[in-house]
């Protein structure tokens, strides 16, 4: 049999923009009798009759739509499901073999399942969540074996885990994927300040990779080092010990502890303190 003929181009297989009408569309198409699909599936399949393989393909529209309305809970445009559906059906219609002894539909639901899956997958995340055979049959499952909104708890997990074959701890895996969300990397242009900090680009900015705000961060702190430095040697040494205890040791000291080791009142230390610091500041300030 040749597989040359493009049945794309076989007839309007591709939903429009008003869905409705081409899901009206489709299901005025007459169903065929075993025995007119298997006379057709022959014409296609030894004489490469086009137009047999066209009536194959509009026949069965009405099974992609009804099949892509099982994956509605993806979020995803239904228009674009039946449209990757027809795909699979018009691959399935390429390799169908009539002497097979069984219905097109049972043969085309494979190649129309494969062909909504590699969508969804493709599209429902940006960050994929499924990659290997085994993770695909989980995703979709998972999906279909929840019984209600929510995390699943243990019991469920576990019986999921039994009905897949899989450990429970996968379950957990594919359901934390599952629950995840898209974000966008940069805020929208009309973003509010707001919004602005809550985007990734500038929460998660390399703050290393600015060279100049390096310089400009380590000149500044080598400016203030030295200021601080200068106004400190402008007070007594008691003042200094009081500071240097109190603010820049490893170990800060109490007012208790300096008063303690001065013999003097807490309260006198703390005034002590206080004016030292206004004397710092206005050292720092002129």
């Amino acid at each position: 049999m040749s597989t040359g003929k493009n049945l794309q181009a076989i007839g309007p297989t591709t939903p429009g923009r008003d869905l409705t009408a081409y899901i009206s569309s489709v299901n005025s198409i007459a169903m065929l009798t075993p025995e007119l699909e298997r006379e057709l599936a022959k014409q296609y399949y030894y004489d490469d009759d086009v137009d047999a393989a066209r009536q194959l393909v509009m026949a069965h529209l009405r099974f992609v739509v009804h099949m892509a309305k099982t994956y509605s809970g993806y979020g995803l445009s239904q228009a674009d499901l039946i449209q990757e559906g027809n795909v699979g059906l018009m691959k399935a219609v390429k390799r169908f073999n009539p002497e097979v002894g069984v219905r097109l539909v049972s043969f085309a639901v494979h190649w129309i399942k494969a062909e909504m899956h590699e969508y969804i997958l493709r599209n429902w995340r940006i960050v994929k969540i499924a990659t290997t055979k085994a993770q695909r049959k989980l995703f979709f499952n998972l999906r279909s074996s929840k019984k209600r909104l929510g995390w699943l708890n243990n019991a469920e997990a576990e019986a999921v885990a039994e009905d897949l074959g899989v450990d429970a701890k996968v379950v957990r895996q594919m359901e934390g994927r599952m629950s995840s969300y898209d974000t966008s990397f940069d805020a929208e242009l009309d973003s509010d300040d707001e919004a602005i900090y809550r985007a990734p680009a500038y929460y998660l900015e390399d703050q290393g990779s600015d060279i100049s705000a390096n310089i400009e961060d380590a000149q500044w702190e080598k400016v203030t080092n030295h200021s601080l430095s200068l106004a400190m040697n402008t007070l007594d040494e008691r003042s200094q010990d009081i500071l240097k205890s109190r603010w820049l040791g490893d170990e800060k000291s109490t007012l208790h502890d300096l008063a303690g080791k001065y013999g003097v009142s807490a309260e006198r230390i703390r005034q002590l303190e206080k004016n030292a610091m206004n004397k710092i500041k206005a050292h720092m300030t002129a």
